[in-house]
């Protein structure tokens, strides 16, 4: 699947940089050590695959989902294969006594990259999701910023997100704030962020969903009045690295992008989607007609599409 296509791109955001900088990042990687926390989320993964793929000193990866955890490793020992350093990976809540004392046996690194986040506006609909967000978002970031400047780690990278540029919902707000506090500490240990826009095919998210509706057999739903900005899971590794390796203290990284180039509808992007898997999309009515033609329409290389105004809650 061309993903670029898809978003309405050709060129890869940060082809340049990458190859203007290869070798000094390669040799930074190479003689360096890396703790990843939240390394088997859509981001993380691919923060933990540019790490590895520059054979790092030590790349430890921490993650609270087993099973993207084990994949992770798949897709690594697959495209990879083997680095001379240590590389390992931990299922663990980095919210627990677990973590605790994985740090404590261990905890020395050169850079922690927390990639670890709820993410969803959706998070924020009931009190008891809100308070995770920002136990995770917040707490939990303030909780590994200090550990790392207990460690003597020489810099702590975060992603944040575009959302946290004049936030207008709850989970846009907790990223502003974690920022603040990853600021606060900027005297005491070198930081730098990462802000950019929707994750493309990123887990949970609603190009991600197009994928499991059609292994579903579903109709895709999806906004026709939203228009966003879109990363490749690639250029989202590649901006959280050179960030971390390359900000100076207190930096925030986040892409160039112009308007009428890169801005894009979801509904676009399913019609994109369908084509490239060889179905015609066919414009339903409601939900009901929707779910009714999923059954037949698929045996004609035709697919059920609902195209509605945005609904903020994600249901």
């Amino acid at each position: 699947m061309n993903i670029l296509s898809l978003i309405g791109r050709e060129k890869e955001l940060f082809s340049d940089d990458i190859n203007a900088y290869e070798f000094q990042l390669s040799q930074i990687v190479s003689s360096s050590s890396f703790l990843v926390i939240g390394g088997a989320g859509s981001i993380g993964q691919a923060v933990t695959k540019e790490i590895f793929k520059r054979n790092p000193r030590k790349l430890h990866v921490v993650d609270i989902s087993e099973n993207n955890m084990v994949e992770l490793v798949r897709d690594i020992r697959s495209s990879f294969g083997y680095i001379d350093g240590d590389f390992q990976t931990f299922a663990l809540d980095i919210g627990s006594v677990e973590y605790d004392a994985f740090i404590k046996a261990d905890g020395k690194y050169d850079y922690v990259l927390n990639l670890s986040a709820l993410k969803h506006v959706r998070s924020e609909k009931d009190p008891f999701t809100l308070m995770r967000m920002i136990e995770t978002n917040v707490f939990n970031t303030d909780k590994t910023l200090q550990q790392s400047i207990e460690n003597g780690t020489k810099k702590y990278f975060c992603v944040s997100t575009d959302k946290a540029a004049n936030p207008a919902n709850m989970m846009g707000a907790s990223k502003r704030i974690m920022e603040m506090f990853v600021m606060r500490k900027s005297m005491q240990i070198n930081v730098s962020m990462a802000r950019f826009a929707n994750v493309a095919f990123s887990d949970g998210s609603l190009l991600h969903g197009f994928n499991q509706r059609l292994e579903k057999q579903q109709p895709i739903v999806a906004p026709n009045d939203i228009k966003r900005y879109f990363v490749t899971p690639q250029e989202s590794g590649e901006l959280c690295l050179m960030s971390c390796i390359f900000g100076e203290n207190r930096d925030i990284f986040f892409p160039k992008l112009s308007e009428n180039l890169h801005l894009i509808t979801f509904a676009d992007i399913a019609v994109k989607y369908l084509k490239e898997k060889g179905y015609e999309p066919y414009l339903c009515k409601d939900e009901d007609e929707a779910r009714k033609l999923a059954k037949t329409l698929p045996r004609q290389r035709k697919w059920p599409c609902l195209f509605t105004s945005s609904d903020t809650t994600g249901e």
